[in-house]
């Protein structure tokens, strides 16, 4: 075990020091903005779209980095922009779920393209999806008031005030505590991984993604990126569909439904943790794309051979 947990140290640090070159500057440079008045000039031109979800437009520029960068870079913009006092649980989870639909997708959709979908495709699916069901989950929190106290997060990435001092006071504790996220994480996926818990879980979700058309080899595979991350899955997709294990109508689908729910656990503990509901990031997400592959999955069945590798995927050589 401990060679293991050593060999992921050192690979999250190197994720790590990854993200700290992009986190910092972004979040520097959106203190500027906010402090020149630049953020709240610009934040009503969000607004219609952001009120879709019921959410402040000053969440459409996190919203924003989210989608082009990732999640990391996306939640310390929130406390940046806005008071914690601003949000109420509903919103943190509402605005969590567009973030964990569609974020990274210049780096995420591809290595999907790399598997053979379509990048234009897989990543409208990815975005709209993502829209709908913050949307949907909108409506029933409002509908219900559900969630509507105000949020509270076990980790505030930004500390508040204090001028430049107290930002950077912030920051530096900000990229702290991620390096220690991380690394827990890191350390608790290693574990599920060498005690065999993770391929249980896998087996045990495989019946499931029959609900949505995958089936056979592409189950497994998608387990992984279900649970590990796209990198991951997408990786090992690349490698069955070069080989032709697996179906180019499989590598799709599977491809569909990881651009729904993926890394949960990990993604899912950092949106957690900044006050989201579990229920609205995890349980509804998965029963989301598992329903909405489904239907994408009954409407490529009547799609013809030759339209779907015109249109929607493209077959990699061996």
């Amino acid at each position: 075990m401990a060679h293991p947990i050593l060999d992921k140290t050192r690979q999250t640090l190197v994720i790590y020091w990854e993200l700290a070159r992009i986190i910092i500057p972004v979040t520097i440079a959106t203190e500027i903005l906010s402090r020149l008045g630049l953020i709240e000039a610009v934040a009503p031109a969000l607004a219609p779209l952001m009120a879709l979800f019921g959410l402040p437009p000053e969440l459409g520029l996190p919203w924003l980095t989210g989608m082009l960068v990732g999640i990391w870079a996306a939640v310390p913009m929130v406390f940046v922009l806005l008071p914690v006092g601003a949000l109420s649980t509903g919103d943190i989870t509402v605005f969590s779920a567009l973030l964990l639909f569609a974020h990274a997708l210049p780096i995420e959709q591809k290595i999907i393209q790399r598997a053979g979908p379509g990048f234009v495709i897989t990543t409208l699916l990815r975005v709209g999806g993502g829209m709908l069901y913050a949307f949907l989950l909108h409506q029933v929190l409002a509908a219900t008031g559900w969630l509507s106290g105000p949020m509270q997060p076990a980790w505030i990435p930004m500390a508040a005030g204090g001028g430049w001092p107290g930002f950077f006071i912030g920051l530096a504790e900000a990229m702290a505590m991620m390096l220690v996220i991380l690394l827990a994480l890191s350390w608790a996926m290693e574990v599920l991984r060498v005690t065999g818990v993770m391929a249980w879980l896998m087996r045990l979700l495989a019946p499931l993604l029959r609900l949505a058309g995958i089936r056979g080899e592409a189950a497994e595979l998608t387990s992984v990126g279900l649970f590990l991350g796209i990198s991951y899955g997408g990786g090992l997709l690349i490698r069955e569909a070069r080989s032709g294990t697996v179906s180019p109508r499989q590598v799709f689908i599977s491809c569909v439904f990881m651009g729904f729910a993926h890394s949960v656990i990990e993604d899912t503990a950092i949106v957690m943790s900044v006050g989201a509901n579990i229920w609205g990031v995890l349980a509804g997400r998965v029963v989301f794309a598992i329903a909405a592959t489904a239907l994408i999955a009954a409407i490529l069945r009547a799609v013809p051979d030759d339209r779907f590798l015109r249109w929607w995927f493209r077959p990699l050589s061996r």
